[in-house]
């Protein structure tokens, strides 16, 4: 068994003397895990630095075996992020979140094309990624079966208007229909609706706000530790900016 395409570094663990186990991200063959021999070495830790854009090579005996992996750097997503600490936050969050929910070996090509572009880009600036990153957990949400539906008010059928977000259905709501219960909702960032403007911490920390409760909820609830500490860490840090709270 072989196979060989681009991927993203989610993780490596140490394993032995020298060795990681890596998990990657590819298009074709979803989260995919292999054992890198020397992977933890002084050569070939950079290239296995989580949100690293790598070509893969996978080889086993068996398909079902975790198999030998290597491969050679195509974008270093990881070091170039040191100097930003908002964008290293967001690269660590995307991979982490992207780790712990996908199932193994089961492709999901949107969610692979939507992590690569935001760690193409993310050189230009993290805070205007912002708004992508929350619209990629969204859609990772509906890959996974628990996506939103922000069509039109739970309510009223109305469509236009729609402020808030139901947390126990995922359901958009009006600000009419949803006044009563207004410090029970979850506000619903204009930008996930299509519409501009008013862009800016407070926005961008609703929309985190908004898919880690059902991150939280429906995809890390029943496992240990809950949603992952680096996708925590990065909706502190856009809580911090500009005194958002």
């Amino acid at each position: 068994m072989e196979w060989q395409a681009p991927a993203v570094v989610l993780d490596a663990r140490p394993l032995g003397e020298s060795g990681a186990v890596v998990s990657l991200l590819t298009e074709a063959h979803g989260r995919h895990a292999g054992l890198a021999k020397g992977g933890a070495s002084r050569a070939q830790a950079p290239l296995w630095q989580r949100g690293n854009l790598v070509e893969a090579r996978w080889v086993a005996r068996l398909p079902d075996q975790l198999g030998s992996l290597s491969g050679e750097l195509v974008h270093p997503a990881a070091a170039l992020a040191l100097e930003d600490p908002l964008a290293l936050a967001l690269l660590s969050s995307a991979c982490a979140v992207a780790e712990g929910a996908l199932p193994e070996r089961e492709p999901h090509p949107r969610c692979f094309q939507g992590l690569v572009s935001l760690i193409a880009r993310l050189a230009r600036g993290a805070g205007a990624l912002l708004p992508d990153y929350v619209r990629w957990e969204a859609e990772l949400l509906g890959e996974l079966g628990y996506g939103l539906d922000l069509a039109r008010c739970a309510a009223t059928g109305a469509t236009e208007d729609l402020v808030w977000v139901s947390p126990r259905t995922g359901r958009a709501v009006s600000a009419a229909a949803g006044e009563p219960w207004r410090d029970r909702l979850l506000p619903l960032p204009r930008f996930l609706l299509g519409q501009s403007g008013g862009e800016g911490p407070a926005e961008w920390l609703s929309g985190l706000r908004l898919t880690g409760h059902f991150l939280a909820r429906d995809v890390f609830g029943e496992r240990p530790g809950g949603l992952p500490q680096a996708r925590t860490m990065l909706q502190d840090r856009v809580a911090l900016l500009g005194g958002v709270t």
